[in-house]
């Protein structure tokens, strides 16, 4: 058996720990990105991404290196956020809850009791396959049970062998192919669309995001309504109900949006490797507080899909301010993910 050179050391407690931050620490990001599409949420994944560190920190002094640190962390981070799983409900957005897309007049319900899915900031982690970290993606799998979705990652994301992820689920290879096959099934049946996501925005996609941002800002309800497709959708928890058709979309914004013209401006982020943007609020003293963070998905230079988070809770996460000053006018620009 393989020994590792750590293990070859005569006192291996005080160089084990030693070496511990410098052979982890640059995976923090890409498994702070695993453990999102395992769980749905950035703040689980944070707490699941520091409990793999605790685990593995207190392991180190055992590793054989019979595979690379990187895949056992991986192997440690799977089980962490199997267990964490465990009876927990999966983590929706509206639109996959089952139901058909409301219509403007109905009233809107919200349930704080769901636990929905949540968006990611691009910052906080590597994004080299942004078709494995948008947001679509994540909400499909949130759909498979949990061992499904860690075989499907684990094989179609990481491109692990059935062998190597038989080994770290304890399980056989036929049983990974059973699953994956079926999480296949479950996905294709699910997922919006099959389109990659772009590495960078277009020109015209800038000057969309723009015209976008512009029209939120002066509360052009014509000019939004033009920049979506004619079949596109918006959601918004915490609020159950979705919308489709542009049209729809355009009498919700104009009935149903508190602000006015000159209210709303937006501030670039970006998010699941996805323009973002954060939409604040005039309040009576003038200036502007949270009020929902966008998440888009384009399709050409049109708007297909839009999840407007409720939850001004994620505005920290992605580096978005508390509050903006009344002065701020109309800071908002395009984000390029």
């Amino acid at each position: 058996m393989a020994t590792s050179t750590v293990t070859e050391k005569a006192t291996p407690e005080a160089p084990e720990t030693a070496d511990f931050p410098q052979a982890t620490d640059p995976y923090r990001r890409e498994l702070l990105a695993h453990c999102y599409r395992m769980t749905g949420s950035v703040h689980d994944a944070e707490d699941l991404v520091q409990e793999t560190y605790l685990r593995a920190w207190r392991a180190y002094h055992g590793f054989e290196g019979r595979s690379s640190v990187r895949t056992w962390l991986y192997r440690i981070a799977t089980n962490v956020c199997l267990t964490n799983l465990e009876a927990r409900p999966r983590r929706p957005l509206p639109t996959g809850l089952g139901t058909s897309s409301a219509d403007v007049g109905d009233p809107l319900d919200a349930d704080p009791e769901i636990a929905w899915l949540e968006p990611v900031p691009d910052a906080a982690v590597l994004v080299e396959e942004r078709d494995s970290i948008r947001l679509a993606f994540v909400a499909a799998l949130q759909h498979l049970p949990a061992r499904q979705r860690a075989v499907l990652i684990l094989r179609d994301v990481l491109r692990w062998s059935a062998a190597e992820v038989a080994d770290a689920l304890d399980t056989t290879t036929a049983a990974v192919n059973s699953a994956l096959q079926r999480a296949h099934a479950q996905l294709e049946a699910r997922r919006p669309t099959q389109e990659s996501v772009a590495d960078d925005l277009s020109a015209d996609q800038r000057r969309l995001l723009e015209r976008y941002v512009e029209a939120f800002w002066r509360k052009d309800v014509d000019e939004i309504v033009s920049l979506l497709t004619r079949e596109a959708t918006w959601e918004m928890p915490p609020f159950t109900g979705w919308y489709r058709g542009a049209e729809t979309i355009g009498r919700l914004i104009d009935e149903q949006c508190p602000g006015g013209c000159h209210d709303m401006p937006m501030l670039p982020t970006s998010a699941n490797g996805q323009p973002a943007f954060g939409l604040y609020m005039r309040t009576p003293a003038g200036d502007f507080v949270p009020f929902q963070l966008q998440v888009l998905d384009l399709d050409g230079d049109r708007v297909r899909h839009v999840s407007a988070f409720f939850d001004t809770a994620l505005f920290p996460a992605f580096g978005l301010p508390e509050r903006l000053p009344a002065t701020a006018g109309h800071p908002g620009a395009p984000a390029t993910p």
